[in-house]
């Protein structure tokens, strides 16, 4: 299933995805929602897609408070990356119904999407499983890439516990370069060379 989404922010485009009822996600996806766990999967995966159609900038903390537990663990794309952070400044392990609603409130003004699509939806008891891949412009440089993206949550008591979002870091990152370049050695036996030239 893709859904193509124009916007200038994440939150919007997510919520625009997100918005789509659980029912037609299931029917595009036939045998994707596995039964499971101690609770129906439609549950779990409720929750997320409710947070995830909640996520603009003038709706996303209520949807925190709501449907977020007051000690959630929200990991953005690694468990702790100093540099990483300091390009990405939502990255890393946080905690909370706030760490939530930060990372959506942050990121609608690095990138404008030109593209954010839901492929597949898996749930199995507390745990939901989202893939699908986006197209992002970064606003100040202007750079252009595409990232598979992947969600893992868990849902218990009505309330998300546990967020992971991961993406392809390297271009994400790298969407916001002007200048420079490494210079790579990656074995004894290959040469060095460099990578993100101009």
């Amino acid at each position: 299933m893709k859904v193509p989404v124009q916007t200038r922010s994440v939150a919007g485009a997510i919520a625009a995805v997100a918005a789509i009822s659980l029912a037609s996600i299931w029917a595009l996806t036939p045998g994707s929602a596995q039964a499971g766990g101690d609770g129906p999967p439609a549950d779990s995966l409720s929750i997320v897609m409710e947070f995830l159609s909640n996520t603009a900038p003038d709706k996303v903390e209520a949807a925190s408070e709501k449907l977020v537990a007051p000690d959630a663990t929200y990991i953005s794309l690694n468990f702790d990356n100093p540099e990483l952070k300091e390009i990405l400044p939502w990255t890393g392990t946080n905690k909370g119904p706030e760490a939530y609603s930060n990372v959506f409130l942050q990121v609608g003004s690095y990138w404008k999407i030109e593209e954010f699509a839901i492929t597949d939806t898996i749930a199995s008891g507390e745990d939901v499983a989202i893939f699908g891949r986006f197209t992002y412009r970064s606003v100040i440089v202007g750079d252009v890439f595409t990232s598979p993206f992947s969600i893992h949550a868990k849902v218990r008591d009505g309330k998300m516990v546990y967020f992971q979002f991961m993406e392809d870091t390297y271009a994400s990152a790298s969407s916001f370069r002007q200048t420079g370049s490494w210079t790579v050695k990656t074995t004894a036996e290959a040469p060095s060379f460099e990578v993100g030239a101009r």
